[in-house]
């Protein structure tokens, strides 16, 4: 891997969290370093002055910042930089299962577990000329098959984009050497930073049917016009289009989602209640967040041995005014569009 970026300026969100981290002093487009209570993590920065920050722990994005060197993630104050727990924040990784939709504990165990730095990764469909990315890999353990009796590898490419856009591309193979098949649920679980949450309006996922995790995940249609939040929301979104749009009045800036092989997309704000019954996420921390999540949930993906399913998630963040309803409506992903039907 390249030595490069200087994470001055990147020290990771949630620093508060545990002991100070201890900062390199290279420059490039790649570093790895120390971050807090000494967990290995990548720092990456676009040489515009955009960065973005991967703890090998969950393959856990932990913050991604504009070239102004403003953080676009939010990360908890309380998260818990300690394995076995889940870090509270950033984009976790739920792998090989969704919440509880299975018999693992909730969000399965790829976030739990420490990843490798893959220095020679089977190439991409489209290969790129950027230099900031890294290329992780996790495969099972004999405790993964204990609770999940099935050989996998999973390839995860962080990067980040000349313009600023966090990318990240996961492939999934089946390498079970028995013939079996296996199926799982996935999303990106996102926590984007924002102004306020009273502020803030999700569009792209009108007339949409979703499943409300706080009705017992009975099947609804969405009505409103853009999703707002004046309470606690935890819904599923099925069959959504490939571009979400989150608009936050108050900083006049959106972050556009754009996904790839992932049908479904998870909003989510735990309000005042559940945010005071975390003990790793502050009492007010909710009006600071929104997590819209890419996910395959409602249909799992089925891959059979040496089959490799593809998801694809770009964020970008741009100017409120620049959004105006339609945002570069034919632009496909950056390294290569991924059809829904992303299995090869």
């Amino acid at each position: 891997m390249s030595s490069a970026a200087s994470a001055s300026a990147a020290g990771g969100a949630g620093e508060e969290g545990g002991a100070a981290a201890a900062q390199p002093q290279q420059e490039g487009p790649v570093v790895t370093c120390k971050g807090v209570n000494g967990l290995d993590k990548v720092v990456l920065r676009e040489v515009r002055g955009s960065s973005a920050e991967v703890y090998l722990y969950g393959g856990h994005v932990t913050s991604w910042k504009d070239e102004h060197g403003e953080e676009l993630l939010f990360v908890s104050n309380k998260a818990i930089f300690k394995p076995p727990k889940a870090i509270r924040g950033g984009i976790p990784i739920c792998f090989p299962q969704f919440s509880n939709f299975g018999n693992l504990d909730p969000h399965g165990f790829a976030r739990n577990r420490t990843w490798s730095v893959e220095n020679d990764p089977p190439p991409f469909p489209v290969p790129t000329s950027n230099k900031a990315y890294v290329d992780l890999i996790l495969t099972h353990t004999e405790e993964d098959l204990k609770i999940w009796p099935h050989s996998y590898e999973f390839r995860l490419r962080v990067a980040l984009g000349p313009g600023g856009d966090l990318m990240l591309t996961s492939r999934i193979r089946n390498t079970n050497a028995d013939g079996k098949p296996f199926s799982f649920t996935f999303a990106y679980h996102t926590y984007f930073s924002i102004s306020d949450i009273s502020e803030v309006r999700v569009e792209g996922l009108e007339t949409l049917d979703y499943l409300d995790n706080l009705q017992e995940r009975n099947r609804y249609t969405e009505q409103g016009d853009a999703i707002v939040f004046e309470s606690e929301l935890d819904r599923i979104y099925l069959g959504t289009p490939s571009k979400i749009a989150i608009i936050d009045h108050e900083k006049k800036r959106t972050f556009v989602v754009r996904k790839g092989g992932l049908p479904d997309a998870v909003v989510w704000n735990p309000w005042d209640k559940k945010a005071k019954a975390m003990s790793d996420f502050g009492d007010e921390e909710y009006k600071r967040m929104v997590c819209v999540e890419a996910a395959a949930i409602e249909k799992p993906i089925t891959l059979k041995p040496g089959e490799e399913w593809t998801g694809k998630l770009e964020l970008s963040a741009v100017p409120s005014s620049y959004y105006s309803g339609q945002l570069d409506p034919d632009r496909v992903l950056q390294d290569s569009s991924v059809p829904e039907d992303s299995i090869s």
